[in-house]
Protein backbone atom coordinates (compact mmCIF):
# COMPACT_ATOMS: atom_id res chain seq x y z
CA UNK A 1 0.00 0.00 0.00
CA UNK A 2 2.62 2.58 0.56
CA UNK A 3 4.52 0.96 -2.02
CA UNK A 4 1.56 2.20 -3.75
CA UNK A 5 0.96 5.42 -2.86
CA UNK A 6 4.93 6.30 -3.05
CA UNK A 7 4.65 5.76 -7.16
CA UNK A 8 1.26 8.00 -7.39
CA UNK A 9 3.34 10.49 -5.52
CA UNK A 10 6.62 10.26 -7.88
CA UNK A 11 3.85 10.19 -10.98
CA UNK A 12 2.58 13.09 -9.92
CA UNK A 13 5.91 14.89 -9.35
CA UNK A 14 7.15 13.84 -12.61
CA UNK A 15 4.09 14.69 -14.63
CA UNK A 16 4.40 18.36 -12.88
CA UNK A 17 8.15 18.59 -13.88
CA UNK A 18 6.99 17.40 -17.72
CA UNK A 19 4.55 20.01 -17.89
CA UNK A 20 7.15 22.57 -16.57
CA UNK A 21 10.03 21.84 -18.79
CA UNK A 22 7.17 21.32 -22.00
CA UNK A 23 6.36 24.96 -20.81
CA UNK A 24 9.38 26.06 -21.05
CA UNK A 25 10.20 25.09 -24.36
CA UNK A 26 6.96 27.28 -25.66
CA UNK A 27 7.75 30.06 -23.48
CA UNK A 28 11.84 30.45 -24.56
CA UNK A 29 13.00 34.22 -24.44
CA UNK A 30 12.83 35.75 -28.08
CA UNK A 31 15.15 38.95 -28.91
CA UNK A 32 14.93 41.53 -31.13
CA UNK A 33 17.79 44.24 -32.67
CA UNK A 34 16.64 48.00 -31.18
CA UNK A 35 18.08 50.80 -32.69
CA UNK A 36 18.58 54.06 -30.79
CA UNK A 37 19.93 57.03 -33.11
CA UNK A 38 23.13 55.25 -34.27
CA UNK A 39 23.53 52.49 -31.92
CA UNK A 40 21.71 48.95 -31.95
CA UNK A 41 20.93 47.20 -28.65
CA UNK A 42 18.93 44.13 -28.02
CA UNK A 43 15.49 43.84 -26.55
CA UNK A 44 14.50 40.52 -24.91
CA UNK A 45 11.02 39.54 -23.82
CA UNK A 46 10.26 38.39 -19.96
CA UNK A 47 11.91 35.82 -19.07
CA UNK A 48 9.66 33.17 -17.70
CA UNK A 49 11.11 29.91 -19.56
CA UNK A 50 14.20 30.49 -16.59
CA UNK A 51 11.85 30.12 -14.10
CA UNK A 52 9.79 27.02 -15.37
CA UNK A 53 12.97 25.19 -16.16
CA UNK A 54 14.42 25.51 -12.56
CA UNK A 55 10.84 24.66 -11.55
CA UNK A 56 11.14 21.24 -13.56
CA UNK A 57 14.94 20.55 -12.30
CA UNK A 58 13.65 20.83 -8.79
CA UNK A 59 10.79 18.89 -9.02
CA UNK A 60 12.25 16.45 -10.75
CA UNK A 61 15.18 16.33 -8.28
CA UNK A 62 12.11 15.63 -6.06
CA UNK A 63 11.19 13.11 -7.39
CA UNK A 64 14.46 11.18 -7.51
CA UNK A 65 15.33 12.01 -4.04
CA UNK A 66 12.23 10.67 -3.36
CA UNK A 67 12.83 7.02 -5.10
CA UNK A 68 16.09 6.85 -3.80
CA UNK A 69 15.37 7.14 -0.15
CA UNK A 70 12.48 4.57 -0.46
CA UNK A 71 15.27 2.02 -2.28
CA UNK A 72 17.98 2.94 -0.17
CA UNK A 73 19.82 3.94 -3.39
CA UNK A 74 20.14 0.11 -3.76
CA UNK A 75 23.51 -0.31 -1.98
CA UNK A 76 22.17 0.45 1.40
CA UNK A 77 19.69 -1.76 3.56
CA UNK A 78 19.25 -5.35 3.05
CA UNK A 79 20.46 -7.20 -0.24
CA UNK A 80 17.71 -8.18 -2.42
CA UNK A 81 17.63 -11.61 -3.68
CA UNK A 82 19.32 -13.58 -6.70
CA UNK A 83 16.51 -13.44 -9.48
CA UNK A 84 15.37 -12.00 -12.63
CA UNK A 85 14.05 -8.83 -10.74
CA UNK A 86 17.28 -7.78 -9.01
CA UNK A 87 18.90 -7.78 -12.47
CA UNK A 88 16.00 -5.79 -14.34
CA UNK A 89 16.65 -3.30 -10.89
CA UNK A 90 20.50 -3.22 -11.76
CA UNK A 91 19.64 -2.48 -14.78
CA UNK A 92 16.91 0.02 -14.63
CA UNK A 93 18.46 1.80 -11.51
CA UNK A 94 22.00 3.02 -13.74
CA UNK A 95 19.48 4.07 -16.36
CA UNK A 96 17.70 5.73 -14.49
CA UNK A 97 20.58 8.08 -13.29
CA UNK A 98 22.04 8.29 -16.77
CA UNK A 99 18.73 9.60 -17.65
CA UNK A 100 18.07 11.53 -14.46
CA UNK A 101 21.56 13.54 -15.12
CA UNK A 102 20.83 14.23 -18.34
CA UNK A 103 17.44 16.01 -17.96
CA UNK A 104 19.21 17.75 -15.04
CA UNK A 105 21.63 19.24 -17.69
CA UNK A 106 19.37 20.14 -20.02
CA UNK A 107 16.92 21.83 -17.79
CA UNK A 108 19.96 23.48 -15.45
CA UNK A 109 21.61 24.66 -18.52
CA UNK A 110 18.78 25.76 -20.91
CA UNK A 111 17.46 27.94 -17.55
CA UNK A 112 20.81 29.20 -17.44
CA UNK A 113 21.25 30.43 -21.02
CA UNK A 114 17.75 31.38 -21.21
CA UNK A 115 18.60 33.90 -18.42
CA UNK A 116 21.76 35.25 -20.17
CA UNK A 117 21.19 38.56 -21.90
CA UNK A 118 23.49 40.23 -23.40
CA UNK A 119 23.97 44.26 -22.95
CA UNK A 120 26.33 44.49 -26.30
CA UNK A 121 25.62 47.77 -27.51
CA UNK A 122 26.83 48.25 -31.02
CA UNK A 123 27.95 51.89 -31.82
CA UNK A 124 28.52 51.22 -35.68
CA UNK A 125 26.44 49.79 -38.28
CA UNK A 126 26.49 46.60 -37.36
CA UNK A 127 23.42 45.16 -35.55
CA UNK A 128 24.39 43.31 -32.25
CA UNK A 129 24.21 39.17 -32.28
CA UNK A 130 21.47 38.63 -29.87
CA UNK A 131 21.96 35.76 -27.97
CA UNK A 132 19.14 33.22 -27.02
CA UNK A 133 18.46 30.09 -26.26
CA UNK A 134 18.35 27.18 -29.12
CA UNK A 135 15.05 25.90 -29.59
CA UNK A 136 14.47 22.26 -28.42
CA UNK A 137 16.75 22.34 -24.65
CA UNK A 138 13.73 22.43 -22.64
CA UNK A 139 12.23 20.19 -25.27
CA UNK A 140 15.33 17.65 -24.82
CA UNK A 141 14.87 18.05 -21.00
CA UNK A 142 11.10 17.00 -21.26
CA UNK A 143 11.85 13.94 -23.46
CA UNK A 144 14.41 12.95 -20.27
CA UNK A 145 12.25 13.93 -17.97
CA UNK A 146 9.37 11.53 -19.17
CA UNK A 147 12.39 9.07 -19.76
CA UNK A 148 13.34 9.38 -16.01
CA UNK A 149 9.82 9.21 -14.74
CA UNK A 150 9.35 6.00 -17.01
CA UNK A 151 12.39 4.49 -15.57
CA UNK A 152 12.46 4.98 -12.03
CA UNK A 153 8.63 4.02 -12.18
CA UNK A 154 10.24 0.74 -13.32
CA UNK A 155 13.27 0.25 -10.96
CA UNK A 156 10.89 0.87 -8.07
CA UNK A 157 8.65 -2.11 -9.01
CA UNK A 158 11.34 -4.31 -9.96
CA UNK A 159 13.37 -2.99 -6.56
CA UNK A 160 9.83 -3.79 -4.51
CA UNK A 161 9.65 -7.39 -6.00
CA UNK A 162 12.90 -8.70 -5.54
CA UNK A 163 12.99 -7.73 -1.97
CA UNK A 164 9.23 -9.85 -1.19
CA UNK A 165 10.89 -13.05 -3.17
CA UNK A 166 10.69 -15.87 -0.58
CA UNK A 167 14.54 -17.62 -0.48
CA UNK A 168 14.86 -20.23 -2.77
CA UNK A 169 16.89 -23.39 -0.31
CA UNK A 170 16.02 -26.20 -3.08
CA UNK A 171 19.56 -25.20 -4.45
CA UNK A 172 21.35 -25.23 -1.14
CA UNK A 173 24.42 -26.71 -1.69
CA UNK A 174 25.45 -26.70 2.51
CA UNK A 175 27.46 -29.14 4.55
CA UNK A 176 25.13 -32.41 4.28
CA UNK A 177 26.85 -34.69 7.42
CA UNK A 178 24.20 -37.52 6.81
CA UNK A 179 26.29 -39.52 4.70
CA UNK A 180 29.64 -39.46 7.18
Amino acid sequence: MASTLLLALVFVIDLIAFGLAVAAEQRRSTAAVANDGNESYCVYDKDIATGLGVGSFLFLLLSQILIMVASRCLCCGKAMRPSGSRAWAIVLFITCWVFFFIAEVCLLLGSVRNAYHTKYKNLLNNPPTCATLRKGVFGAGAAFVFLTAIVSELFYVSYSKANELQANHGRDTGVRMGNI
